[in-house]
């Protein structure tokens, strides 16, 4: 009884407190680069109200909209697996030279919430935030630059959950430039660090911010979910790959949370096109495939329910295969350009680094 006791008068403690930092403390403030200073004093006084070794953050405070910097290694994913290919695009696109101003240096300032790049040194990395600028000053972000940002959810203890962005941030932690250490700032979608154990996984799953389903379709217990970023954490979903790919031609990306997923379950446990030819490490094989699946895609009515009662239209397919452009036009054109291409296409880009590197 003393034990329950107890335990009943720290909870009342820890809400009593959480809610006097949260209304007094928390400032929605997307200009800041950390979370403000009164938020890490509430959540050093919460501290002291949990049990022995419980972890509390400086992002405890954070509310949806707030603009937070994080350690990419400190972010919990909230999906068993990745669509490598479209990683190893990335990859290949930042460590193979073709582009003049290397790619990485715009994508890190667009998923920063600061547009593209703006000056790069010649030795600049991704580590030194001084060997490059971009395009918008902090504290001048405006809707269309936040948009592009990755979404993160505060969970209990102020843990983070990242709820979309997991192929961007592997694609940095991988590169000799970027590892577990490189920063770069979250969009939080929201904090439901109020909640905990099944409470906090049930909310996550009704906001749609967790995709808990292995590359077969059978449920991930929510514990053996990635505790961080990073290839190794992450178990390859080829149906994600070929999504990836599939954007403006049999579908547009609309920021659904695991939308890609959702398509690619889709076109797994229907077998709506024939993929039994298809093999990942050959160009022409690979656009034959896309062609297929998208093809399947943008016929399909736009009440046709895709899965978990989403439509095809509420996750983005095209009216018209291709946007309506023949093969030599439009996105199917740019993505199938060879390596060879000045400008190769993203597939090409994915080839040639897998062919490198072994994969």
């Amino acid at each position: 009884m003393l034990h329950t006791a107890r335990a009943a008068f720290t909870t009342l403690a820890v809400v009593a407190v959480l809610g006097a930092s949260v209304s007094a403390l928390t400032t929605s403030n997307p200009a800041s680069a950390q979370p403000n200073s009164a938020c890490a004093q509430a959540g050093g006084a919460l501290a002291g109200l949990l049990p022995s070794g419980s972890a509390v953050s400086a992002y405890l405070c954070a509310q949806a909209g707030d603009l937070i910097d994080v350690r990419i290694g400190d972010v919990h994913g909230t999906q068993p697996s990745l669509g490598r290919d479209e990683v190893f695009y990335k990859l290949g696109r930042y460590t193979l030279g073709k582009d003049a101003i290397n790619k990485k240096f715009d994508d890190w300032c667009e998923a920063n919430g600061q547009v593209k790049a703006a000056t790069v040194a010649a030795n600049a990395t991704l580590a030194d935030r001084g060997s490059f600028t971009c395009d918008l000053p902090i504290g001048q972000e405006t809707a269309a630059s936040i948009a592009p940002m990755k979404t993160v959810v505060i969970g209990p203890g102020g843990t983070l959950y990242l709820a979309d962005g997991h192929h961007t941030l592997t694609s940095f932690y991988e590169l000799p430039d970027g590892g577990p250490n490189l920063h770069l700032r979250l969009n939080v979608l929201g904090n439901l660090s109020q909640y905990s154990g099944n409470a906090f996984w049930a909310e996550m799953a009704r906001n749609g911010w967790v995709w808990n389903r292995d590359v077969d379709g059978n449920v991930v217990p929510y514990e053996q979910l990635p505790a961080s970023v990073g290839l190794s954490n992450y178990a390859d979903d080829k149906y994600r790959s070929l999504m990836y790919f599939a954007r403006d031609i049999g579908y547009t990306e609309n920021r659904t949370p695991f939308q890609e997923f959702y398509w690619g379950s889709w076109l797994r446990d229907t077998g709506a096109a024939d993929l039994s030819a298809w093999n990942a490490n050959d160009l022409t094989s690979y656009l034959d495939t896309l062609a297929r699946a998208t093809m399947a895609q943008s016929a399909l009515p736009g009440d046709a329910v895709v899965d978990s009662g989403l439509t095809a239209a509420q996750l983005g397919a095209l009216a018209q295969w291709n946007d309506g452009k023949s093969t030599d036009k439009g996105e199917f054109a740019n993505i199938s350009k060879p390596y060879s291409d000045p400008k190769p296409g993203k597939i090409a880009y994915s080839l040639e680094y897998k062919a490198i590197h072994g994969k």
